[in-house]
């Protein structure tokens, strides 16, 4: 049933703040500990302090080894670094990490799928995905996936899931225990050196290599640069962003054909227009049209969504985002990371420039099925000085922690944190980024990815992109209140 403009507005009406509540998070400013900046919000942020404390677990220490800074009582360990650790096949690591997700395996394992984002021609990397017989796609191409196991010995062994994809970005996990890996590319066969079909997602099994051989895309869920992928484990839904600008990329839901059951393997089962996919297309209170996202300028803001079917869902003479008339559907820049929780799912648009309406350093959506609302949970002004620490800009990976709250990974200008906010929006930082890739005069600093917990919560994983490194971090966790 739509959920028409005339619904929304009536709905808004007689719900009020009911509406707007929906979720745990709250707003988030750009500086840490910072809330909203309005007089009420302000005093509400130091009632918090003098109740609670301030959030976080205290200033960041600079790393002697000059990669990781950390509160005081964490470490870290690296787990995998492309160019120096090897696979079990005697490989090198590949490079660019990215999406990650945790698995518990057999006695004490933890297994995590990680993705490297490689386009284009394997010669243009030093360390693609090797091509291990049976788990390729496409030759040409130099993404994929590895798994990594860490034992309880504190041993890591490392070997790859999926080869020959391209792009390989956010992904997500599933309910029944596997990982879907999404292509961020919409090259085709004969397009930069591939020789099939890209832009689609694969799942993959941590737990039965056999069942990762003969990879075959997931022709479903469309043909669209893929950032992140969630599954609603109510209602069999999967939620799909796409990182994709000129113009700015969707939203997506998949709603699984009547009868189907979700479960290993039944995903690449299906037919390739199985199911329905579609995009959102939203109103605001008054029953207006949103056309795009970057349009809610406050902390709160709710809309209504309706979806609208994608006509050529694997996007054959026309990119998927460009099927739509402006009126038809809303858009956003930079849809990156998404969560499932509370009930929902929270959705990352990483940051919006002159390609968007409004322009803005982050927001943070939670979308709520049973309500079928949009509500804005964290804002981010453009940071005017990203070199200076302190200041977050730019959310991409993120994860809904056990501690309360959220940690999300920074994707922007200049310094990059592992940030956290709590359920009222207090913002704190968790580590830096010290590997610095530029020069002293002109410092560079990649971005955090793939950060998830282990499935017991002791443990913080998170990448390093560049060159490739996967960190464990651990330490004296626990709940933030304020």
């Amino acid at each position: 049933m739509s959920l028409t403009r005339r619904d929304f507005a009536r709905r808004s009406a007689i719900t009020g703040a009911g509406v707007a509540l929906a979720g745990s998070v709250g707003a988030l400013a750009t500086a840490p500990g910072a809330l909203a900046a309005t007089e009420t919000e302000g005093a509400e942020a130091e009632d918090a302090d003098a109740t609670y404390g301030a959030p976080g677990y205290g200033p960041l220490v600079p790393d002697p080894k000059g990669l990781l800074a950390l509160p005081a009582g964490f470490s870290y360990r690296v787990l995998t670094y492309s160019g120096k650790t090897k696979l079990e096949s005697g490989e090198f690591t590949p490079s660019n990490h990215d999406g990650t997700a945790t698995f518990e395996g057999p006695r004490g394992v933890t297994l995590l799928v990680n993705n490297h984002e490689l386009g284009g021609p394997r010669s243009k990397w030093k360390h693609p995905v090797p091509l291990t017989e049976g788990l390729v796609y496409d030759p040409a191409a130099s993404g994929g996936c590895t798994v990594v196991e860490v034992r309880r010995d504190g041993q890591v062994a490392e070997w790859v899931g999926i080869a020959g994809t391209a792009t390989n970005c956010a992904g997500g996990s599933t309910p029944w225990g596997t990982w879907l890996t999404g292509e961020e590319t919409e090259d085709r066969a004969g397009e930069n050196g591939m020789t099939k079909d890209h832009g689609y997602v694969f799942e993959v099994d941590p737990l039965d290599k056999r069942a990762n051989q003969a990879p075959k895309p997931i022709k479903a869920l469309g043909r669209y640069a893929h950032e992140a992928v969630v599954v609603d484990p109510k209602r069999g839904h999967l939620y799909l962003t796409e990182d994709a600008s000129g113009p700015n990329g969707l939203l997506y839901r998949w709603t699984p054909p009547h009868g189907f059951e979700h479960g290993r393997g039944k995903l690449r089962a299906l037919a390739d227009d199985a199911g329905v996919l579609k995009a959102p297309k939203c109103y605001d209170s008054g029953g207006r049209f949103v056309d795009d996202l970057s349009r809610a300028t406050k902390i709160g803001t709710v809309y209504g969504v309706d979806w609208v079917e994608v006509p050529d869902r694997d996007a054959r003479t026309v990119p998927v985002r460009e099927q739509f008339d402006d009126g038809d559907i809303t858009r956003a820049r930079k849809l990156e990371g998404m969560w499932w929780g509370d009930g929902g799912v929270y959705i990352v648009a990483s940051f919006a420039r002159d390609e968007s309406p409004v322009q803005h350093d982050g927001q943070v959506w939670f979308y709520h099925p049973a309500r079928r609302t949009l509500t804005l949970k964290v804002l981010l002004g453009v940071n005017q000085d990203p070199a200076k620490d302190g200041a977050f800009d730019g959310p991409d990976n993120i994860t809904v922690s056990p501690y309360g709250g959220l940690v999300i990974a920074e994707d922007g200008d200049g310094i990059q944190h592992l940030f956290g906010a709590t359920e009222r929006g207090r913002t704190y930082p968790i580590a830096r980024n010290e590997l610095n890739a530029g020069t002293p005069e002109k410092p560079s600093y990649s971005e955090f990815t793939g950060v998830t917990f282990s499935p017991d919560g002791k443990t913080l994983y998170a990448n390093i992109q560049t060159p490739g490194i996967m960190l464990a971090i651990t330490g004296p966790w626990r709940r933030q209140r304020g």
